[in-house]
């Protein structure tokens, strides 16, 4: 199942890099989002057979995910720092941080 996965991430990626070509051979955004969508089904089809709740997988990433951000806004905060001010490499010190100190 590993390298199916593999198969369709490599097919979004080809995608992608179609993405930027002459019209003729460019990705559009709907055959993208196929691609896409061929790639989840692909990762939930490996969930299955780890015998891994696929959807509860993702509600608990994206609960870990909002704990983390808010961790990230409050060491903003606490710094006087503004979120929409930050360079990229600043987002990631304080990602990193909200993850080493996270629950």
């Amino acid at each position: 199942m590993r390298a199916k996965v593999l198969e369709e991430l490599h097919e979004v990626d080809d995608a992608l890099a179609r993405a930027g070509q002459p019209a003729q051979r460019a990705t559009t955004p709907q055959e993208l989002a196929g691609e896409l969508g061929d790639l989840l089904f692909t990762v939930v089809n490996w969930s299955r057979h780890l015998h891994i709740d696929a959807e509860a997988a993702l509600r608990a990433a994206n609960d870990k995910f909002e704990r983390r951000f808010a961790r990230m806004e409050s060491l903003a905060q606490a710094r006087g720092l503004e979120l929409a001010q930050l360079s990229a490499e600043e987002w990631d010190a304080l990602w990193n941080e909200a993850k080493l100190n996270a629950s």
